[in-house]
């Protein structure tokens, strides 16, 4: 933590913390947590993102703790302007390269950083970037207070799934020690309440047209759903007895969405949809919940696409 903080200090120019496109509540949190530590050894920081935020509980967790985060664009950044890029990495597509030098990747995605970049903390294992970003308040001594204590609980909470999906000894401790730190009411009433009434028409429209053989489940927006409502849907799905393998997609503005979650530890869902959109898009993620984008609908074949994660499940047609 000490070299991070030094080699921080030694660099010169506008430091910016750059979330993923479209950022989560544990971007945003991790984002804020370490805003938060660099203030504390006199480094100054702004929180920038592309994208929009997408979720009105995400929104509400900005609004109750006051973090500060701006859109990439108000900030007019230079070339000679520093970015720590958080809970992502340039040359994933979910990451806008924005003008300025990026001098670090903190991450716990399965991604192959820049061997530019300086500073490199990606630890794959773990559940939430809030955890490993809790880890080095630690590591520097310091107890977070109750803003960073409870945008931290609720990052961890969200990208866990509550610690029911893809959770480390790391992130239980740190929810742990999170717990009597953080203020628990708000907490609850955001985890309660991340779907709103309008939402409810695309739980009909999937619950309508999903495919399902076997353990595997599947479903077209046509007309479009948003990224994050996608993993909400995606865990909702996963949560039947019968689906062990979900893939939602999702046709937003001429391109394809994907969300994709995996229960079965032999189906790496990560590896699954970027081998299937090899040539045509891009994905990633971890083992049990992943993404992906095919930038051109033209090379979007909704039949084609199921039948190609059946025949990687094993699954029939």
């Amino acid at each position: 933590m000490n070299t991070f903080l030094q080699f921080i200090k030694q660099k010169r120019g506008r430091l910016f913390i750059q979330t993923h496109n479209f950022p989560d509540h544990d971007a945003v949190a991790s984002a804020f947590a370490l805003h938060r530590l660099l203030i504390s050894h006199l480094i100054d920081s702004r929180i920038i993102y592309e994208g929009e935020i997408q979720r009105e509980s995400l929104t509400s967790t900005i609004e109750h703790i006051g973090i500060p985060l701006s859109k990439a664009a108000s900030v007019d950044l230079n070339e000679s302007d520093l970015i720590i890029v958080i809970d992502g990495c340039k040359g994933a597509k979910n990451v806008t390269d924005l003008p300025g030098q990026e001098i670090a990747v903190i991450d716990h995605h399965e991604v192959e950083c820049p061997e530019s970049v300086e500073f490199v903390d990606i630890r794959p294992s773990y559940g939430a970037c809030s955890t490993l970003i809790y880890e080095y308040w630690k590591e520097a001594g310091l107890v977070p207070d109750r803003d960073v204590a409870t945008a931290l609980m609720i990052g961890l909470n969200m990208d866990t799934a509550l610690l029911t999906r893809d959770v480390s000894a790391n992130d239980v401790q740190a929810y742990s020690s999170l717990y009597t730190l953080c203020d628990m009411r708000l907490v609850s009433s955001i985890l309660r309440n991340y779907i709103q009434v309008k939402d409810l028409s695309f739980y009909k429209r999937a619950i309508e047209a999903l495919y399902i053989k076997g353990n595997f489940c599947f479903c077209y927006f046509a007309e479009g759903c948003n990224q994050n409502l996608l993993g909400i849907l995606g865990d909702f799905f996963l949560s039947l007895e019968e689906a062990l393998f979900v893939v939602l997609c999702a046709n937003n503005g001429g391109k394809i969405n994907l969300s994709v979650r995996s229960e079965n530890p032999e189906w790496n869902a990560a590896q699954i949809v970027e081998e299937i959109l090899h040539g045509i898009g891009f994905g990633g993620g971890h083992a049990d919940m992943a993404g992906g984008i095919i930038p051109n609908v033209k090379d979007f074949d909704e039949l084609k696409i199921r039948e190609s994660f059946q025949r990687a499940l094993g699954a029939g047609e």
